[in-house]
């Protein structure tokens, strides 16, 4: 019988992965606990973790479906305009038709036949699904994890009780929260600076506490999209760091004047900020850079130099961990910070679970997600039609695996354990599948 894929998350990871196996002829059931498309960027999503304000950080030529461009002439659009491009991608290629909306999946395991059982809950008794307190289970010949990786907050500890209001940026919705505030955000990575980008027009005062130096990147350089230039052949890492970096000082300065710690490492081997807002706002003093909490005590935060002041309200903008609670750490061949992954997709057993979306890279944008998608596709497809090229690829997942940080150092974090370079991701995918479809045709 024709295999049968389970796609979980109907996001960007979950539609591109819908449309490739729809493109290789693969039946698929999708899954999503929201009652539309879109994942975090439906902020009507339960799971979303969107705020009002938010747009792309990439500029909308770099980041979109090369099938379906955008229809908009906004270089950064906000999450609603994405929302209704996601919409217009799934209606374009009939793709919400086999996604069953308000349906969380609880559980994936083996199902003891070389397939997988999926066990789902209706969120909807009015979605014309099951009632809400009853599960269902069904086998499913693989299983595509697509389910995002910015849904499940980190959460740091802290010494001391803070007797204030604390939330974690995922729970940030619309600025008029902060009015009248003492604001703490911790955390400048860019959510933490677009949250404080929006505290100072509301609250009674805003900092920033940092640990460790950034560097900024405006959202135009020359007059254009800062990503779109230099989108010709790559420069070698070293050469692309020096020349940046002393673009970027510039064009923003040294975010040093402005209160951050000296970064300790180069541009690039950590996300860098697309916001020069903040960097604005400090100079005009309406916030400022604070360190690392230390402790709580009431509504006073010390901290880690030894000074403290007082807040109403703390805003935890330290990032999120991956989560695939659903299924068990040792199929995805879990034991780090992240699953390792063959191209952060394929565990290295090959047992039929893949993941969709595990990257994390400046400008890979959803058209490299879809790069994704369409190697796992023409992989599932050789299974089928031309069961050797399948064989000779799971043979190409041997150790040593292919470089793919470009010559980028990237710093040891969580949130960086699985990133990549764009070139030379996208690169390695496409010579993969180019191997594996001449293979599959010979």
């Amino acid at each position: 019988m024709p295999q049968t894929i389970a796609i979980i998350g109907a996001g960007p990871s979950g539609l591109a992965a819908a449309r490739a196996l729809d493109k290789a002829g693969i039946r698929y059931v999708g899954f999503e606990s929201a009652d539309d498309v879109g994942g975090l960027w439906n902020i009507d999503n339960p799971r979303s973790t969107m705020y009002e304000s938010a747009h792309l950080i990439s500029s909308r030529t770099t980041t979109q479906f090369r099938e379906l461009p955008m229809n908009t002439t906004a270089d950064y659009p906000g999450h609603r305009e994405l929302k209704r491009y996601f919409r217009a991608f799934s209606d374009r290629f009939d793709l919400g038709e086999k996604f069953r909306f308000n349906t969380t999946v609880e559980r994936v395991e083996p199902s003891g036949d070389g397939g997988w059982n999926v066990t789902t809950r209706s969120t909807d008794s009015d979605s014309g699904m099951l009632p809400s307190d009853e599960r269902n289970t069904e086998r499913f010949d693989g299983v595509i994890l697509a389910n995002g990786t910015l849904a499940h907050p980190s959460i740091p500890t802290f010494d001391g009780e803070f007797s204030g209001e604390i939330i974690h940026s995922s729970q940030y919705k619309k600025a008029t929260m902060f009015a009248g505030k003492r604001v703490l955000v911790v955390g400048a990575g860019n959510s933490g600076c677009d949250i404080a980008v929006d505290a100072v027009h509301h609250a009674d005062s805003v900092d920033l506490s940092v640990r460790r130096g950034y560097y900024f990147v405006p959202r135009y350089l020359f007059g254009k999209p800062a990503d779109t230039l230099n989108q010709g052949r790559p420069l070698p890492a070293r050469i692309k760091q020096f020349i940046d970096t002393r673009v970027l000082k510039a064009f923003t300065g040294d975010p040093v004047k402005f209160g951050f710690p000296r970064a300790d490492y180069r541009i690039y081997e950590s996300h860098p900020i697309v916001n020069t807002l903040v960097l604005g706002h400090l100079g005009q003093g309406d916030l400022r850079i604070v360190p690392a909490p230390a402790r709580f005590d009431g509504t006073t935060v010390h901290f880690a130099d030894g000074t403290q002041a007082d807040y109403d309200l703390i805003v935890l903008a330290t990032g999120y961990s991956l989560d695939y609670s659903f299924v068990d750490r040792e199929h995805l061949n879990w034991t780090g910070m992240a699953p390792e992954l063959y191209l952060n997709i394929f565990p290295p057993n090959f047992n039929g679970l893949y993941v969709m979306g595990m990257i994390e890279a400046s400008g890979i944008g959803w058209q490299g997600r879809y790069e994704q998608a369409e190697l796992l596709a023409s992989y599932l497809a050789a299974k089928d039609d031309a069961p050797q090229a399948a064989a000779d690829f799971k043979a190409s997942a041997k150790r040593p695996w292919p470089d793919l940080t470009g010559g980028y150092q990237y710093l040891a974090l969580e949130r960086m354990s699985y990133y990549v370079n764009k070139d030379a991701y996208r690169r390695t995918l496409r010579r993969l599948r180019e191997t594996l479809t001449r293979k599959a045709h010979s």
